[in-house]
């Protein structure tokens, strides 16, 4: 496996080499001539909000994609597994079909079964962080049907912004707005959609209500009634335990302080909820395995913010937020075959935020100046609900906070520099049933730093050709599943891991961009971004299977890869395509990492008609065999290494869209078909524990009304 991902790599370069020798060269023939008007805008041309200021992902120094409500609205999407799957080296892993077993992995980081992966990757709706981690389930509760956009920021540069410990990278969910719906002069708008899954039988009806108050007041209220049975396989059998309800919806006010709209506070609150008996307990394995359980979540987020963006005055671009996240899983009736963990329990997470930032720019002739400073406090408890303390799963409090600058400097329009740091500190407490659980005292409260520096550089040689690098340093503070895990009962010694040290992480990237138009014809644009990354992790943490204390640094582990992305847009014709390669080893043991995906090619194409709304296309994924695994020991599973091996693999999707422009007759009408899966394929993703959906067929209808 190690000779093909190598000849995958060289052969990747040469294309990506060759690609950019004649790309550079024909957009110059054009360099003298007016420029034509754009018909379209690439993937690599969407605006990336995550990183900083405000830039297209083609002048970002990082490897960043955008999704935006279009794409969103064609996926059809029923999970975030639906939104995701296409980016290189992105997975959502772990029950990836299951509302309940969703967890991320990017750049071979996060598996989803234990309390080390939840840190790695930091996940935000609207700026909230989402933290949930229950052995055998997933850690992400929530609907794409209320989001608008969503950004991948890969890779630990973006520790800066959003916290210490993102080895993997930030995932950022932003839900929508009344103002999305409105149009000018327009007081309320409502929306209605319904849309049919065939596998697994399943429908979604929402309803979107957008009201203009005033000059000053804008309310968007939304609500989603999700169902699906359980899904099959492309054999035909049934995935048990894959079924569920989801009710969720959003309200959230807009209110502005100034004519001019640049001083605003928005109030919002929404709530994911999944209320189902006889469930399968594990949503990462088959039902059989752990039996099924009556289980109630809730995902409950509200927020209130205040920004200022005062473009008349450079010293002010100011953003303020305060938040509240709840949540729970509400477990009883539980059917476990004599396991202890069957008792009922509430397993919850409530945390509390408050983030300030604000920008100072300064400009002149030939520069451009950039600094962004911060401070961020995040206090979250960990509770249990249990009529005995469960030693597999602490009660505790984490309290962190964190402050952070970053700058951005740009010269002549040619050169960026972006360099930044973070200081964060934590102070772990565990709660009296740690001792309780142990027969012995509560531990002191565990407190240490953490420094995350980093630089990251772009430097456009033309307007078609860029290159840019960066170097991060991040580290990861240990949770309070890792501190205290205690299986041991009363009276026995506690096996704590009080003296695990934080994971360290150093990340080099460089890559380079072809950016041209006018390539076939006039207007359209072709753009090309390819990033390699090497991480050395330091004082890897993992769980020991059946082992004490539970959690323990390994030493080292490396992981490098590239990731490939290109895309072409025209009036009528469009096209994308993305490679992911990573390789991970853990250095201390010289074995393969567990939770790092093959390497998977990703291509679409398509063909719209403007002047009908139509647009139809296909979609293909290209998932190479996994054969270098892990050695597995009695120390972390009890599996023959053939068993962790996965086949290589393709899938095909095709789709149908209409969307009516402002001047149609049927403006305000939207329609997709889509069916995944067109050949049943069966398969299933290295790190997923079921196997993949078979075909599909979906549809969905929606109607916007105005007044």
């Amino acid at each position: 496996m190690t000779a093909i991902r190598t000849n995958i790599t060289r052969t990747a370069v040469t294309l990506a080499l060759c690609t950019t020798t004649a790309l550079t060269a024909v957009p110059f023939a054009h360099a003298q001539e007016e420029a034509p008007p754009q018909n379209g805008f690439t993937l690599l041309q969407r605006l990336v909000l995550g990183a900083g200021r405000a830039k297209v992902a083609t002048d970002t120094p990082q490897a960043v994609t955008a999704l935006e409500q279009t794409d969103i609205d064609e996926k059809q999407a029923s999970t975030v597994t639906d939104l995701l799957k296409d980016i290189p080296n992105v997975s959502v892993i772990g029950g990836s079909n299951r509302a309940l077993g969703q967890s991320f992995n990017i750049r071979g980081i996060g598996k989803g079964e234990s309390a080390s992966d939840e840190g790695r990757i930091l996940v935000n709706v609207d700026g909230v962080p989402q933290f949930f981690e229950q052995y055998r389930m997933g850690g992400f509760f929530n609907d794409p049907e209320l989001f608008k956009r969503v950004e991948v920021l890969r890779g630990p540069a973006s520790s800066t912004l959003y916290g210490s410990g993102a080895l993997g990278g930030v995932v950022n969910f932003t839900t929508k707005d009344a103002s999305d719906f409105l149009a000018e002069g327009q007081t309320g708008a409502l929306k209605l959609k319904g849309t049919y899954d065939s596998n697994p039988n399943g429908y979604l009806t929402s309803a979107i209500l957008a009201l203009r108050l005033s000059d000053y007041a804008e309310v968007l209220l939304t609500g989603n009634y999700r169902k699906a049975g359980a899904f099959k396989d492309g054999a035909g059998d049934l995935v048990e335990g894959s079924e569920f309800t989801t009710p969720n919806g959003l309200a959230k006010g807009t209110f502005y302080l100034d004519e001019a709209k640049e001083r605003k506070v928005q109030l919002s609150y929404s709530q994911f909820t999944s209320d189902q008996d006889n469930q399968a307990y594990s949503q990462l394995q088959p039902t059989g395995t752990f039996g099924t359980v009556d289980r109630v979540v809730n995902n409950r987020q509200a927020q209130i913010s205040y920004e200022d963006a005062a473009t008349d005055n450079p010293w002010l671009d100011l953003k303020l937020t305060l938040s509240y996240n709840n949540i729970t899983n509400e477990q009883t009736n539980a059917s476990l075959g004599g396991n202890s963990i069957g008792q009922d329990s509430t397993y919850g997470y409530e945390s509390y935020q408050f983030l300030g930032q604000n920008t100072f720019e300064w400009t002149g002739d030939s520069y451009e100046n950039y600094l962004t400073v911060g401070g961020q406090v995040i206090r979250q408890n960990r509770t249990t609900g249990t009529a005995t303390p469960l030693g597999h799963h602490p009660e505790g409090t984490d309290f962190q906070t964190g402050i952070f600058v970053q700058n951005e400097f740009i010269w002549n329009d040619k050169l960026t520099l972006i360099p930044g740091v973070r200081f964060d500190y934590q102070r772990l407490s565990g709660s009296d049933s740690v001792g309780t659980l142990a027969g012995a005292a509560v531990p002191d409260d565990k407190t240490d730093t953490a420094f995350s520096p980093k630089i990251a550089a772009l430097y456009k040689f033309t307007d078609n050709f860029s290159v840019f690098g960066s170097y991060a340093h991040t580290e990861r503070f240990p949770s309070i599943d890792e501190i205290y895990s205690n299986d041991y009962g009363a009276g026995v010694t506690p096996n704590y891991s009080l003296d695990l040290r934080k994971e360290k992480s150093n990340n080099y990237e460089i890559g380079f961009v072809v950016s041209t138009s006018d390539l076939i014809q006039a207007g359209d644009n072709f753009d090309f971004k390819t990033t390699g990354f090497y991480n050395k992790i330091d004082d890897l943490i993992v769980r020991q299977r059946n082992m004490y204390p539970q959690y323990v640094n390994i030493g080292r582990a490396e992981i490098y890869g590239v990731e490939f992305e290109a895309g072409y847009e025209s009036n009528n014709f469009f096209a994308d395509a993305g490679l992911g390669l990573t390789v991970g080893t853990d250095l201390t043991n010289k074995t393969a990492l567990t939770e790092v995906a093959p390497a998977e090619i990703n291509i679409g194409a398509g063909y719209r008609l403007p002047d009908r709304g139509l647009s139809f296309g296909w979609e293909g994924r290209f998932v190479f065999a996994e054969t270098r695994v892990p050695v597995p020991t009695s120390a972390t599973t009890d599996l023959a290494a053939e068993t962790l091996k996965r086949a290589s693999f393709n899938t095909h999707d095709v789709y149908i869209n209409w969307r009516p422009d402002q001047e149609s007759q049927f403006n305000g009408w939207e329609a997709s078909f889509r069916v995944e899966n067109v050949f049943d394929t069966k398969y299933r993703d290295f790190l997923s524990n079921d196997n993949g959906k078979g075909r599909t067929f979906k549809v969905s209808l929606a109607k916007q009304f105005g007044w």
